[in-house]
């Protein structure tokens, strides 16, 4: 059973660049959109928006942990696609689709991979944040942060990026008791991954002196 991770953030704000210091030996990365880095990396993205070569390429993934970059585009595409179809098959359509992708994730590769999606964020008059799909209709059928243990949002303030790891009560943040202290952390996916592999005794994180350095 893998774990997947919902990471949620405006454009900009520090979703892509929190892989500048990941590894090929430790990531993979899965880009919907085909944007190219926003840093120079050994890091070689696989794009593509079809669910089913994204199964393919997660099946036969040789690092423990995969990004899925800009993942609310899978949904989009897929809707801009199906446009100017008539009626609402299309949204069952593509709410089953994306729900199959992480119910893949979780039941069918190794214990010891993690998957994290990125997307960006929607808001509603009050205030109130989650993350963004196509609309109501998939609204209807799935709330995607229910099928998360964690998720994360970055956060821009004064030119400082960071993670926030605890909800605010506007937003759908929420980590695993005792994963992080601090309501926020640096904008660092490598440094987030090893914490999640410590917590849950995964593998495959840094080593002391690694941290170290």
């Amino acid at each position: 059973m893998a774990l997947p991770v919902l990471i949620l953030g405006e454009s900009g704000t520090g979703k892509t660049t929190s892989l500048r210091n990941c590894t090929p030996e430790r990531f993979g990365i899965i880009n919907v959109s085909k944007k190219p880095l926003p840093f120079r990396s050994a890091l070689k993205p696989y794009n593509t928006d079809d669910y089913g070569k994204i199964v393919g390429a997660l099946k036969l993934a040789k690092t423990p942990s995969i990004v899925i970059d800009d993942s609310q585009y899978l949904m989009v595409n897929a809707f801009m696609r199906r446009s100017k179809e008539k009626g609402y098959d299309k949204y069952t359509d593509i709410a089953n689709a994306h729900w199959n992708l992480i119910e893949f994730i979780i039941n069918s590769l190794p214990d010891n991979m993690i998957v994290y999606l990125m997307s960006h964020i929607d808001r509603d008059q009050q205030g109130n944040e989650k993350a963004k799909t196509v609309g109501r209709m998939i609204d209807q059928y799935i709330t995607l942060e229910g099928l998360f243990t964690i998720v994360l949002k970055t956060r821009v303030v004064d030119g400082k990026y960071t993670f926030q790891t605890h909800n605010s009560g506007f937003d759908t943040v929420k980590t695993p008791l005792g994963m992080f202290d601090a309501d926020e952390i640096d904008n660092d996916l490598l440094l987030v991954d090893d914490a999640i592999r410590s917590y849950y005794d995964l593998g495959g994180g840094m080593t002391n002196d690694q941290t170290a350095k």
